[in-house]
């Protein structure tokens, strides 16, 4: 598992000032314990079930293996919360971030390692509350991974649960009921898995999770690995 940090400015962000802003190399490197980063930008892609919503202008993933690191990361006056004030500054909207916990599921084609993309990711947030957050997980977990991991062209699967972290960031902090992602090689894998008999399945089992409330968002993003040097 990973200790992961999401960034996200809104559909109603600059994106081209945002282009501009993702992490200068001199913040990636004065980040001790980060072991990824990755930033995804709107992608389009159709799926049956869904009608079409407004992508996030950028979303921002950080990783790290210690959850000591990621709060250092993100402490008061870090040059993380420096920057993203930065970018509020500069894009006109503060970034919205939540910490959480990632479980990684083996995938039978795993994209390379060390895979630069640009790839398509499909960022899945289910806002909630649940009746019951443990049955609800316990649920989601032992049945919809199984079926996800079945779609045609998949090279990547997470599922994150939320995660108190003691961080300082600008902007406002979210807790969501989980989120997840699928990736897979270029936005037309990705139609084609959401047009498969897999994505049908899916939908029957979400007719089937437990009771709960809120917002459930999809969005195809491309995504590029950010170097850390």
């Amino acid at each position: 598992m990973d200790f992961c940090l999401f960034l996200e400015c809104g559909p109603g962000a600059d994106a081209a000032r945002l282009q501009a802003l993702q992490a200068p190399a001199g913040l990636k490197a004065g980040i001790p314990g980060l072991t990824g980063m990755l930033a995804h930008t709107p992608a389009r892609a159709h799926d049956p079930f869904l009608a079409a919503e407004p992508a996030p202008a950028l979303v921002l993933q950080l990783y790290f293996a210690r959850l000591l690191d990621l709060e250092a990361a993100a402490g008061r006056g870090s040059p993380l919360a420096r920057w993203a004030e930065t970018l509020a500054q500069d894009s006109g909207v503060a970034p919205a971030w939540e910490t959480v916990l990632t479980r990684r599921y083996a995938v039978e084609q795993p994209r390379p390692a060390g895979a630069v993309g640009p790839w398509c990711t499909y960022l899945v947030a289910y806002e909630g509350p649940a009746e019951d957050a443990h049955a609800w997980m316990d649920h989601y977990l032992s049945e919809h991974p199984p079926l996800m991991r079945r779609l045609p062209g998949l090279r990547e699967l997470e599922i994150c649960s939320p995660l108190e972290a003691v961080a300082f960031l600008p902007g406002r902090r979210r807790r969501q009921l989980q989120r997840n992602k699928v990736a897979f090689d270029s936005p037309q894998a990705l139609d084609a898995a959401l047009q498969s008999p897999v994505r049908e399945q899916m939908r029957r089992d979400f007719t089937t999770f437990p009771p709960y409330a809120g917002r459930v968002t999809h969005h195809a993003m491309l995504t590029r690995a950010l170097p850390l040097a």
